[in-house]
């Protein structure tokens, strides 16, 4: 009889346990039904996400080619100053397209237009340098040689003016030429540019050691070239910057874009809106931007430049295609080392 009732108990709580998860049943399945949903709408979200970056990316291309073939066109022809100016106005517009597509470019995309800009960047200025105006040759009278020699600029803009003194030392380029502005072939020297100097100008820099060059202002490209053990301090540039064949130097740049080719032993303290580049280079090491002046906010203005936006940690190095080892060609400066010193 005991036994009955205890079958009669097992069978009762199963019917119990049974009802509980018929009851239960529907819950789950609406669950598991709304899950599904959910699932299916995160996929379609993620296939209309992707569809847009590859309309972007598509609208990009297109846009930067026909771009881009307007001022190889213009560059080509580029016989007049009108022509070239016409073709810097559109590489401006072609970095600005670029900066504000690089959130959903893919990274060979980026660094194959930071390639391109940099090409055009110095076949335009090659052009300008070819049309640069010749000096005309002319004697002179003689003079002492203390007269002739080149003398150093004082620390402080405009020192110099107020003692009726050389300024600085002969530019690499002629006056005249209204784009092109720079030094050369100097040794232990202390250079300075002011801002009425080189707003808006391409700035080259070229067979300098032991130097200390500062230039105030917005200049619209920079170059350095063959540079030993030099100190270059720069306001904003609109542009590009472009280092090349350089060893044991510092620079402190703000600038669209830059590369760094052939470079070693370099510390660069960076403000750029584009990932910075090198190439056959080798300790190379980058902090943020830190030099100030007065009058250096103007000069961020007119550059176009966002300072909010900085990507100096954000390298990519053409010798080194490896992603998930970092380049051994380049690193970030520790922040107790982060200090410029100026002679």
């Amino acid at each position: 009889m005991e036994t009955a009732n205890c079958s009669a108990a097992v069978v009762g709580n199963g019917d119990v346990v049974s009802q509980r998860e018929r009851s239960l049943l529907p819950e789950r399945l609406q669950r598991r039904d709304q899950e599904r949903q959910l699932e299916a709408e995160r996929r379609k979200q993620k296939r209309q996400n992707q569809e847009v970056v590859e309309e972007k990316s598509d609208f990009f291309t297109a846009a930067f080619a026909r771009e881009r073939a307007a001022v190889e066109e213009l560059l080509q022809g580029g016989e007049s100053v009108e022509r070239l100016e016409e073709a810097a106005a559109r590489l401006q517009g072609l970095q600005k397209l670029l900066n504000d597509s690089v959130l959903f470019l893919a990274a060979y995309e980026v660094r194959q237009a930071q390639e391109a800009l940099a090409q055009l960047q110095a076949a335009l200025a090659d052009r300008r340098q070819q049309l640069q105006p010749k000096k005309r040759f002319a004697f002179k009278t003689r003079r002492k040689d203390a007269d002739l020699a080149p003398k150093a600029v004082d620390a402080a803009p405009g020192a110099a003016e107020a003692e009726g003194t050389l300024a600085s030392p002969p530019s690499l380029i002629e006056e005249g030429a209204s784009w092109l502005c720079g030094f050369s072939n100097l040794k232990s020297q202390v250079l300075e540019k002011r801002a009425e100097e080189l707003h808006q100008r391409d700035v080259l820099l070229t067979e300098l050691s032991d130097c200390t060059i500062r230039l105030y202002g917005n200049p619209n490209t920079l170059r350095l070239s063959k540079a030993r053990r030099c100190t270059l301090l720069c306001g904003p540039v609109s542009t590009s910057v472009f280092l090349d064949d350089c060893s044991e130097c510092v620079l402190a740049v703000a600038c669209q874009q830059l590369r760094v080719h052939t470079t070693r032993d370099t510390r660069i303290f960076l403000q750029v809106t584009c990932r910075a580049i090198v190439e056959d280079c080798h300790g190379i090491r980058f902090a943020p931007y830190t030099w100030s002046y007065p009058g250096i906010d103007r000069d961020f203005e007119s550059s176009g430049l966002d300072r909010s936006k900085n990507n100096w940690s954000d390298v990519d190095d053409f010798n080194w295609l490896a992603r998930d080892v970092a380049s051994p060609n380049w690193s970030v400066l520790p922040e107790e080392e982060r200090t410029i010193q100026e002679d």
